[in-house]
């Protein structure tokens, strides 16, 4: 995929002050802000997406795609069996390295896609300049502003002068300004940290289609493996608080799957943060989306299915927002709760329960087709852990579990 062209920014003398330079400005090029600005300029709003990186530009992330991600993803207009680099349709499951057991998924349909998320984050770009986004890389923001002036809200740019806009959606991650601005609060903070690595064809071949939960040592933490042909993406997550565990944890479950000495193409940390209930997702012209706004799922930690959805309710809003309907954008919050809130809660009971006893998540996944099939139709978004947390018999058995 080609580098977006990079635009100059026009001079703070091109428009008059009281008029905004976009309706919407997006920051962040991930699938959030991707998504956002290719929604609100497919209905007609004039975009501006910035991103401080050059495109593609490499991101810490496990690269798996769940049912509901490939939904949006086609959505945009992009083809899935493009841009994915493997499918698996087979799950080995490990206790901390033990008690081994693999699932097979008989019905012809994968478990997940897996991805390379520069390709993927490039394409949802070129996804959103194809409907008329400006795209503008190597633009740092430095802060965001709304002070309720007829000029639109305002974001500060690095070496060049601010730019107004209708409504700002920020995309920006977990170090978002526009989340700070807003007041995004977090209860939840883990640490990924995560290699990518150069397999021999032999050692590819043993994960072609088959993908690795490890339920780790760590209360609340697990490690995973995705092939995607001769990379192997491999990885830890679990609490900030036990850094130097998971570090350990890390470099142990590194060296149990025998990779140790081989070439790493990347090896990097990030830190996830989840939305506290009630936390703020717009003030003024400013909405959050995705990771900006604290929405991932609690226990698994996936968060591009809430990037991709967040970002497409934010350009929604911005766009009808910028058509004139006032009442645009005091309805984002009630949608993202509408969406989101649900399986933000499950997500918090099944971490709960799992931290208490990681051997039991091992033990239902792992007893037979029953527990494996639900946790594929959950996978491909035909179930929800929400919906069945909702049935009285499974939350009273996950209520005395948790205790």
């Amino acid at each position: 995929m080609t580098e977006p062209s990079v635009v100059p920014v026009p001079s703070a003398a091109s428009a008059p002050s009281s008029a905004p330079d976009f309706d919407v400005v997006v920051i962040g090029a991930g699938p959030a802000g991707a998504s956002a600005a290719r929604v609100a300029a497919a209905a007609g709003a004039r975009v501006c997406l910035l991103e401080r990186a050059q495109l593609p530009r490499y991101k810490t992330c496990g690269g798996g795609l769940v049912g509901v991600s490939l939904d949006h993803i086609r959505a945009a207009g992009l083809d899935v069996a493009t841009l994915a680099r493997a499918e698996v349709d087979a799950l080995t499951m490990t206790l901390d390295g033990r008690f081994q057991v693999t699932r097979h998924r008989r019905d012809g349909a994968p478990i997940l896609a897996m991805v390379m998320r520069p390709e993927l984050d490039a394409a949802l770009v070129d996804a959103a300049r194809a409907a008329g986004a400006e795209v503008r890389t190597s633009t740092v923001v430095t802060g965001v502003r709304d002070d309720g002036g007829p000029g639109g809200a305002v974001v500060e740019v690095r070496g060049g002068p601010d730019l107004r806009a209708g409504v700002v959606v920020g995309a920006d991650g977990t170090s978002s300004r526009a989340a700070s601005f807003v007041g995004v609060s977090c209860d939840q903070v883990d640490v990924g940290l995560e290699g990518e690595f150069r397999a021999p064809a032999g050692l590819a071949a043993q994960w072609e289609r088959r993908m690795l939960l490890d339920w780790g040592p760590v209360p609340g933490s697990y490690g995973w493996l995705f092939p995607k042909g001769d990379v192997l993406t491999v990885g830890v997550i679990g609490a900030r608080a036990e850094g130097a565990a998971m570090r350990a944890y890390y470099e142990n479950f590194v060296a149990r799957l025998g990779l140790s000495d081989l070439p790493r193409l990347h090896d990097s940390g990030h830190l996830t943060r989840v939305r506290a209930e009630g936390s703020p997702v717009r003030r003024g012209r400013v909405l959050v989306a995705g990771d900006a706004a604290g929405l991932l799922d609690p226990w698994t930690r996936e968060g591009i299915s809430f990037a991709l959805r967040s970002g497409r309710l934010a350009g929604a809003a911005a766009a009808a927002a910028a058509g004139g309907d006032p009442t645009a954008l005091d309805g984002y919050p009630t949608r993202v709760d509408a969406v989101f809130g649900s399986e933000l809660a499950a997500g918090r009971v099944l971490l709960r329960l799992y931290r208490r006893r990681p051997e039991l998540m091992h033990g239902l996944m792992s007893a037979g087709p029953g527990a494996f099939g639900l946790f594929t139709r959950i996978i491909d978004g035909r179930s929800t852990v929400a919906r069945q947390l909702a049935r009285r018999g499974v939350s009273k058995a996950v209520a005395a579990l948790s205790r």
